[in-house]
């Protein structure tokens, strides 16, 4: 029997695979060489591979086209990003070269919008969709953008007192989308969404606040189920009901023209992930075109605003194992180099599960560890997997190796910047990691390069006042 952890993974997944493989005894990602990196920056490292992020969008927009295509589909797609993912500034240039419009959550989203605009990575013309509860200086933001002439913003009603807000301050006319408040799925914790307009209130706020307004032409119906996009009885039947919806108020609207279903677009946190993005696309064009013809309605134009699918698989995060412990009999713990409360925030606050392999050691025995951060806390650790309730990896003993083992958390690059507080304080005053960005010259060749070295003492002590 073969006991060493490439046989592990070889037994169990399809390996290598598409972002994966082994090179020397080393772990590959995207091409990229990982340990390459380790030598040249040292760990903890967090990593942005920037090809990946065009890949996913080519992938979502060519099957959303072929989808259309094939059923003789009516409308156009529109690919939107929205910007609360990853708001890096080498993340939004490399998702505007990709020809994509924007989705915007914040007051501070629109200063964003301002200064790619001056930079000349967006234009006038660039569709911009506002989602979030607006504040009155997100509205006064967002307004200032459509009376400078950006008339494809599209602010989306979240409540019905709103729409008085922006009638202050637009100057002229706009257009504006209304969000649909989603039902929830049956065991969560309340019963419909926070966020949007009740579906039954919709006609009549149609109706009474905007049918007449001349400030404001309706556009876009937005819904988007918290959960994600899966092949469940429950999405289907939210799909079905949004886009019923839709038909309801175009009947009385003639300036509808679009359905927005948001994100949650899944992406791979497991060797074993399964989805069939093909299938899921194909069936949401086939459920949006079933349900306008029984109602006799034309197909409208289909957003979306995939954020974690966008950037999500282009990140990792990788740690030295400083050292390990046996706790107990059968408890024996990988200490690494950082916080993963601080790195990984979702893994702690959501349990959210990410793609967990070694980077060396692969020809080594494993087995069954726990991962501990740096950080005095009792939550700060990891130790299990999508698949499974455990953590395996290779055995090492660091009194006989002179290489660490290193360790890669992949699939990192949606939110977790922006949970943890990049740059800014952390919990027990653990530094953020050097962050570095990989990307492709004209020729192809991959180029790394520092984007910013590991946050310093002076650094936290000024926020901190000292």
């Amino acid at each position: 029997m073969n006991n060493r952890y490439f046989d592990l993974i070889d037994q169990t997944f399809y390996f290598p695979q598409d972002g994966f493989d082994i090179d020397h005894g080393s772990l590959v990602f995207n091409g990229v060489p990982i340990k390459h990196l380790i030598e040249k920056y040292g760990t903890p490292l967090k990593l942005t591979y920037l090809p990946k992020i065009g890949a996913q969008i080519k992938k979502a927009r060519n099957l959303f086209n072929r989808a259309i295509k094939t059923s003789g589909y009516s409308g156009k797609y529109y690919y939107c990003y929205c910007t609360k993912s990853c708001h890096f500034s080498y993340v939004l240039d490399e998702v505007l070269r990709h020809n994509v419009n924007l989705e915007t959550s914040s007051s501070f989203d629109i200063d964003l919008i301002r200064r790619l605009y001056t930079k000349g990575k967006v234009t006038k013309k660039t569709i911009i969709i506002n989602n979030g509860y607006k504040t009155e200086e997100y509205v006064g933001k967002i307004s200032s953008l459509i009376n400078d002439g950006f008339k494809n913003v599209i602010p989306v009603m979240d409540n019905m007192e709103e729409l008085e807000i922006f009638e202050k301050h637009i100057s002229d006319k706009c257009r504006i989308g209304l969000r649909v408040a989603t039902e929830e799925e049956p065991n969560f914790e309340f019963y419909t969404s926070r966020l949007g307009i009740r579906s039954s209130k919709v006609l009549d706020y149609y109706k009474d606040k905007i049918a007449d307004n001349p400030k404001f032409d309706l556009k876009m119906l937005h819904f988007f189920v918290d959960t994600g996009i899966k092949d469940s009885q429950y999405y289907w039947s939210e799909l079905r009901k949004a886009v019923k919806l839709y038909c309801e108020l175009k009947v009385i609207c003639p300036t509808l023209k679009a359905i927005n279903i948001g994100g949650g677009m899944p992406i791979r946190n497991s060797l074993g992930f399964e989805f069939d993005y093909k299938y899921m696309i194909k069936e949401i064009v086939n459920n949006i075109s079933q349900t306008c013809e029984e109602m006799e309605v034309p197909e409208p134009d289909i957003f979306t605003e995939f954020g974690k699918y966008t950037v999500g698989e282009s990140g990792a995060t990788i740690f030295s194992v400083l050292g390990q412990k046996q706790q107990n009999d059968s408890e024996i713990w990988y200490m690494v180099d950082n916080s993963l409360m601080n790195t990984i925030p979702d893994a702690w606050g959501i349990g959210e599960r990410f793609i967990l392999l070694p980077i060396n050691k692969w020809n080594n025995e494993y087995h069954r560890v726990n991962i501990g951060g740096l950080t005095c806390d009792n939550s700060d650790y990891y130790n299990s997997e999508v698949n499974q309730s455990q953590v395996y990896l290779p055995k090492y003993d660091p009194k006989k190796e002179d290489e660490p083992l290193y360790l890669g958390f992949f699939h990192t690059g949606a939110y977790q910047d922006a949970l943890s507080g990049y740059g800014g304080i952390k919990h027990c005053l653990i530094p953020s990691p050097k962050h570095i960005v990989v990307y492709k010259d004209s020729k192809g060749n991959l180029i790394d390069t520092l984007y910013r070295p590991e946050q310093t003492p002076e650094d936290m002590l000024q926020v901190l006042g000292y």
